[in-house]
């Protein structure tokens, strides 16, 4: 996928409405409150074409600054939050609120805005050992 693309799948993102149970959607999952999806990155073919998994990581995280930077221009500077403190806590056994929990599970931080009333971020994942993905979520329940 393409910046443009990545865009595209956030702004359908923000204007559904947030189902009553969790399931899932052609993005990824949906909840009370909450979407997230995984978007693969625009090299995701060169992945599997032999890149070290070094390169391909660098080159989803440049994707993905990208990405911040596009939604930068809609939106402003982003708040970036790590979600360390997220991941450990769950891991003690506090409960953390969808889609926190899992997003802490997944990536080490966010780009995060603050629109219309809800937050929209994006950041890096593995997706296997092999693949990163970029992430994306658009809640109404505040970060931890």
């Amino acid at each position: 996928m393409t910046t443009a693309q990545h865009l595209a799948a956030i702004d359908r993102l923000r204007g559904r409405a947030f189902p009553a149970v969790r399931g899932r959607s052609e993005l990824g999952d949906s909840g009370p409150g909450y979407h997230f999806a995984r978007l693969p990155p625009a090299g995701e073919d060169a992945q599997e074409c032999g890149i070290r998994q070094e390169e391909a990581a660098e080159q989803c995280r440049a994707e993905c600054e990208a990405l911040a930077d596009a939604l930068s221009t809609r939106w402003g500077q982003p708040h970036r939050i790590s979600l360390w403190s997220v991941s450990v806590r769950s891991i003690a056994g506090e409960e953390v609120a969808d889609p926190w929990e899992e997003l802490g599970r997944l990536t080490d931080d966010l780009h995060l805005w603050r629109v219309d009333g809800r937050w929209i971020g994006v950041g890096v994942a593995r997706a296997d050992e092999r693949r990163w993905e970029l992430l994306a979520v658009v809640t109404e329940t505040d970060p931890p």
